[in-house]
Parts: structure tokens; C-alpha cells; sequence
């Protein structure tokens, strides 16, 4: 769970490459004043200074006319975004050439509770409670970069009142939504945007149950890689094989077990950027209740015997090498949403309009997209071990 406090640095993107952008992702939008406005939004998302409310992009874009105007273009307009992200999709799968889907959770911090979704929530990462909005991204990630593509806004109970109350309408399909509904919802979305073969969900929802997880994800035909507690309780598949009997336990203690088994796996840090070797093994399990067999993944740093982070897939054809490497997209996109999402503004509407934070999340992601993609590290063609 990301929590977000503050910005960073910008580059200039160049006019061509945000061109090329705008051409593509505003086309299903019918009216001209329309795509002319989000192109402008979009340029101010790059371009100004400090938060991006919609006083400074008018004031970096336009003048005091155009605050008004893009404010109705956000918050009160009738354009539909998912038409808007699904194009966005399409131009990430060309330029990007993504090998997952990576969910994002974030926590944003906000003052006051005027902003859509905001309620108190306790937070396990700090310990306490804290006032925010909870979002969920769908990330097209590759090991060189990533970019948004789909968001869900967890809306609690407290909110059903809120349209009796004169707050702008909000959907009932979202009000109430699990964690793990919010980030598969937004997931099918983007694998039917993107089309072709399902490409992997790599996610860490450690709250949720991870028979649930995999129930879902197979029920859409989707192969997933789960970050899990260590006290998950699995089964092994082959206990005669371990000298045990097949009863359940925690998750870190099988792949205890099984460390004789480890193997050194060579991964990209997101951070430095620089090589990294951890030592993996792994072993088919099921879960409490399922007759479904997944692999259980171990990762140690060291010759300890603890595994320091487990996962869950159904992917048991796949080489345990290329399943750590799809498991650390997570940190491939926390740095950039660090570096790059909250730079163009992504947690920056303060707005109450369940459409404008809709509205600006997409154009925020479009921003993140042309400057992720023009800021010297585009993606190359790389030879990926067994």
C-alpha cells in the first residue's frame, strides 16, 4: 500500500511525443472543444507548478476564463473515461510492450472529508489511523518502466448517504467493493481493453484470502502472481517427497522445508537500477477448502533459513526465475508512481464529483504515460534467463 506525502522533479516532454499522445487517446471523444480541452489539462499536468489543482493548470495553460471552463470539463462534463483509458491502453501496449498487469494500492492523505471517497482508515503500514481516500491502479509494467491504466476508488458505507445529502451521484457498483474487488474489476477492464492473450495480474493484497484471489482470477481466465503472508496456510502436493504428511501449515515453514531446493535468480533493482541475485524456491501446494493445485514461491536474500517474502501462482509452468521477476514489478511501480504519478498530479483533485476524480485520474495517467516514456529510459528488447 502506497502511501503519498509529497512530489519530485519534472523533464520536458517533447511537443511531438505529447502530440502523438493526445492524437490517439482523445479520438473517441465526439467534440472538438473536448479533445481540445484535455489536451490542454493534459499539457498542464506536465507543466505546472506545485499541486495540480485546476486554478494553477488554468493559470499555466490559459487565463482566468479557462479555470471555469476546465473546471466543467472535470468535474461536471459528460465524457466518458473508459473509452478515454482504453485508448490509453492500446498506445502503452504498443509503446510500452508491458509483461504484466501490476495492482497498486495508495493511501492519499487529505484534509477535511469535502473530497470524494475521503473517510478515516486505519492504516496498517503506520499503525494508525488516517484521514484519505484508497485507490487502486491497474499498472501496464515492464522491468524498465510502468504506467497506469485503470483505477478503482474505494467508496466505504458511510457514502451511501452522500447522494441524499446533495452529493454529486455515485455509482452503487462501487460503493462497499473489497480490496479485491476494486483491483480484479480493474483488471478484467484492462485485459479487455488491451485484447489478445491474458497477460499476467501480479498483486499483494495480504488482507485478502488467497482462495478468494484465486478463485476470482480463474473464474476470468487471468494467471496471477500473490504476494501472501508468511502464515498462510498451504498443503503440499507431494508430501511423501518432503517426509511429511500432507496436513496443512504456514506457507514460510513448507518452503522452509524446501530450502535445500533454492536456486539463485538474477532481478533488476527499480531503485539503484542495478543487478540483483536472490535465492528461490518453490513448491505446488493447495489451499485450505480447493483441490486446485498452485505453486507456492519462496524468496530468501541470504543463506538464512526464513523465506523473507512469499507468493502464490497459478502460472506452475513457468520458470521460477521469470515468476520472481514478475513478482518485483511491485517495486518497479511504486518507484515510478513515487518519481513520476505524484509529479503530474495524480492525487491532486480535492473535487467532490466521483466523475472528475474519474476524469482527472485518466488524464493524470496519460501525463504519467508520455513522461515515463520520454524520460531517457525507454524500453529495449532485453534476453531474459530461464
Amino acid at each position: 500500500m502506497h502511501l503519498v506525502w509529497e512530489e519530485q522533479s519534472s523533464h520536458r516532454v517533447p511537443d511531438s511525443a505529447l502530440g502523438e499522445l493526445c492524437a490517439e487517446i482523445f479520438a473517441p471523444l465526439s467534440r472538438s472543444d473536448q479533445r481540445r480541452k484535455g489536451e490542454m489539462y493534459l499539457r498542464g499536468l506536465l507543466s505546472a507548478g506545485g499541486r495540480k489543482s485546476i486554478r494553477n493548470i488554468a493559470a499555466c495553460v490559459g487565463d482566468r476564463a479557462a479555470e471555469q471552463s476546465l473546471h466543467h470539463f472535470i468535474s461536471s462534463s459528460t465524457w466518458e473515461w473508459e473509452p478515454v483509458r482504453a485508448a490509453l491502453s492500446r498506445y502503452l501496449e504498443r509503446s510500452l510492450r508491458p509483461r504484466a498487469w501490476v495492482a497498486h494500492p495508495v493511501i492519499i492523505p487529505k484534509a477535511g472529508r469535502h473530497s470524494v471517497g475521503v473517510g478515516r482508515r486505519f492504516v496498517p503500514r503506520l499503525g494508525h489511523v488516517v484521514n484519505s481516500q484508497e485507490a487502486y491502479g491497474i499498472w501496464a509494467a515492464g522491468e524498465e518502466t510502468s504506467s497506469p491504466v485503470n483505477w478503482r476508488l474505494a467508496l466505504c458505507d458511510d457514502w451511501r448517504d452522500m447522494p441524499r445529502l446533495g452529493h454529486p451521484r455515485l455509482p452503487e457498483s462501487s460503493l462497499a467493493e473489497t480490496s479485491l474487488e476494486c483491483v480484479a474489476g480493474a483488471a478484467f477492464e484492462a485485459q479487455s481493453w488491451a485484447g489478445g492473450r491474458a497477460r499476467p495480474v501480479v498483486l499483494d493484497l495480504p488482507d485478502s484470502d488467497p482462495a478468494a484471489v484465486a478463485r476470482r482470477f480463474a473464474a476470468a481466465g487471468m494467471p496471477f502472481v500473490a504476494g501472501v503472508r508468511g502464515s498462510a496456510r498451504v498443503a503440499p502436493m507431494a508430501p511423501a517427497l518432503l517426509g511429511h504428511d500432507g496436513q496443512e501449515m504456514p506457507a514460510h515453514q513448507l518452503l522452509r522445508m524446501v530450502r535445500t531446493l533454492r536456486r539463485p535468480v538474477a532481478w533488476t533493482d527499480p531503485v539503484g537500477g542495478g543487478p540483483r541475485t536472490s535465492l528461490v524456491a518453490a513448491v505446488p501446494v493447495r489451499l485450505p477448502g480447493t483441490h486446485r493445485t498452485l505453486l507456492l514461491l519462496g524468496e530468501w536474500s541470504g543463506p538464512g533459513g526464513w523465506p523473507e517474502q512469499c507468493w502464490l501462482t497459478d502460472m506452475a509452468d513457468v520458470p521460477w526465475g521469470a515468476l520472481l521477476r514478475l513478482a518485483k514489478l511491485t517495486g518497479r511501480v511504486a518507484t515510478d508512481f513515487s518519481e513520476i504519478s505524484t509529479e503530474v498530479g495524480m492525487v491532486d483533485f480535492e473535487g467532490r464529483s466521483f466523475g472528475g476524480w474519474h476524469r482527472h485520474t485518466t488524464l493524470a495517467s496519460a501525463a504519467h504515460a508520455v513522461q515515463a516514456l520520454t524520460a531517457g529510459h525507454r524500453p529495449q528488447p532485453v534476453a531474459r534467463p530461464a
